[in-house]
């Protein structure tokens, strides 16, 4: 066995496909590369870069005013990583255009984040570690 893998993929579970699949087109800018009935849930998937997916999937028992919880055992958040401070300033600009609520951006001595929520609750965010 080699080194330790490469990340692969990030699945969310979400209340509806329908209503998640155009807000995430919007915030990745792109189609995504799957789009079916599984039989078992609904999924859909994009292709980010760096090549990894993230997909969202509506499962036929998930209650529907069920919300995402960080605090509970589990995904915490997803981070898309910024080449730089200014990269994540674009993706503020980008999410407020999108009418996407966030946090605006914190600095710590680790970096830089940018914290925002899907339609369902699920945490994610941009970040930038400290330049060199």
């Amino acid at each position: 066995m080699s080194e330790f893998p490469p990340l692969g993929h990030v699945a969310l579970t979400v209340k509806s496909c329908d209503v998640s699949r155009p807000w995430y087109q919007a915030l990745f800018g792109t189609q995504p590369v799957i789009d079916e009935d599984t039989g078992p849930w609904y999924h859909v998937v994009w292709a980010l870069p760096g090549g990894g997916l993230l997909g969202i999937h509506e499962h036929p028992g998930t209650p529907k005013e069920d919300t995402f919880d960080e605090v509970r055992i589990g995904l915490d958040h997803v981070s898309f990583h910024c080449g730089s401070r200014s990269e994540l300033e674009a993706w503020k600009v980008k999410l407020d255009e999108l009418g996407v609520k966030n946090g605006g951006i914190k600095d710590a001595p680790y970096g830089s984040g940018l914290s925002f929520r899907d339609p369902d609750g699920n945490a994610l965010e941009f970040f930038a570690a400290p330049a060199n």
